[in-house]
């Protein structure tokens, strides 16, 4: 029988497959968390400035012209 390779042929077989599956399944998950973990707001400075106005260090106006300022418009 070909297939036989001396009586360790299923043992390299086995590991092969539990490599091959293990690596799938570790790409899916990592793909899973990637795409669909938890978003953070990117941008630092708009959080600072929300935290500012929440905390009464700004008025609404001030925080109004710095926010159009940071956004570019």
């Amino acid at each position: 029988m070909m297939w036989y390779y001396g009586g360790w042929g299923w043992v390299w077989m086995s590991i092969v497959m539990v490599v091959f599956w293990g690596s799938l399944i570790a790409l899916a998950v990592w793909a899973i968390r990637a795409f669909t973990g938890p978003r953070r707001n990117g941008d630092e400075a708009l959080n600072k400035l929300r935290e500012r106005l929440a905390s009464g260090a700004i008025t609404q106006d001030e925080y109004e012209k710095t926010k159009k300022i940071l956004q570019g418009s």
